[in-house]
C-alpha cells in the first residue's frame, strides 16, 4: 500500500511541512561542517551519517505492508505530521531562546551564559529531544512503526554521543556552573531521562 506522504492530497502537507521542518536545518548543519572543531569531536559527521543510513533504510520500509500501521493511516499520518511540526516548533524556541549560543557544532566559553528560560528551564538538551521528535514524526507520517523505530533510534543515539561531546566541553569550559544545571535538569525527557 502506497504510504499518504505520496498520495494526493496528503503528499502536498507532507512535503510542505517536511520543507518547512527540514530545510533551517540543513542550514545548520552546512554551516556547522564549515565551523567544526576539535570540540566538536566529529558529533555533527555522526549526526549526519546516522540520519542518512536511517533514512536510506526506513524511506523503503513504508511500502512494506506487514510494517505499517495496521488501521487508521489517516489518523496516524496527521499525527505523525504534527510531531514533526511540534518538534521543529520546538528546535525553533530552542534556536530563539539560546541565540548566538546556538551553533550546529559543538562550542564552549569560560564566558558562556548558561541559559534556564525556555525550554532550558525543564532539560538540558531540548533542542536534541525536538530533533528526535522531528526524525520520529517522519517515520510515524510515513505510516510505518519500523521507519519510526528506526528513525527514531537513530536520532536518540546520534544525538546522545553530541550530548557526550558538548557536556565534557562545556564542564570543561564553564566548570560547576555547569555542572549545577546538569544536576538539576533531565537530558532529554522532562523528569525521566
Amino acid at each position: 500500500m502506497t504510504p499518504l506522504p505520496f498520495v494526493w492530497p496528503y503528499a502536498g502537507l507532507f512535503w510542505t511541512v517536511f520543507l518547512w521542518a527540514f530545510w533551517p536545518e540543513f542550514r545548520i548543519v552546512r554551516h556547522a561542517q564549515r565551523a567544526a572543531g576539535a570540540a566538536d569531536a566529529k558529533s555533527v559527521q555522526v549526526i549526519i551519517v546516522a540520519q542518512a543510513i536511517a533514512g536510506i533504510g526506513a524511506w523503503p520500509l513504508a511500502w512494506v505492508r506487514a510494517l505499517q500501521f495496521p488501521a487508521h493511516r489517516a489518523s496516524v499520518f496527521f499525527t505523525g505530521v504534527a510531531v514533526v511540526v511540534a518538534g521543529s516548533l520546538l528546535r525553533r524556541h530552542c534556536w530563539r531562546t539560546l541565540g548566538p549560543s546556538f551553533t550546529g557544532d559543538v562550542r564552549a566559553s569560560a564566558d558562556q551564559q548558561i541559559v534556564v528560560r525556555g525550554a532550558y528551564a525543564i532539560l538540558r538538551h531540548p533542542a536534541y529531544a525536538a530533533g528526535i521528535l522531528m526524525n520520529t514524526g517522519l517515520g510515524i507520517a510515513l505510516g510505518s512503526w519500523a521507519a519510526a523505530g528506526i528513525l527514531g533510534i537513530a536520532a536518540f543515539l546520534a544525538y546522545s554521543y553530541r550530548i557526550v561531546v558538548e557536556e565534557r566541553a562545556l564542564v570543561a569550559a564553564i566548570g560547576e556552573p555547569y555542572r549545577q544545571f546538569m544536576r538539576t535538569r533531565k537530558r532529554l525527557i522532562p523528569f525521566v531521562y
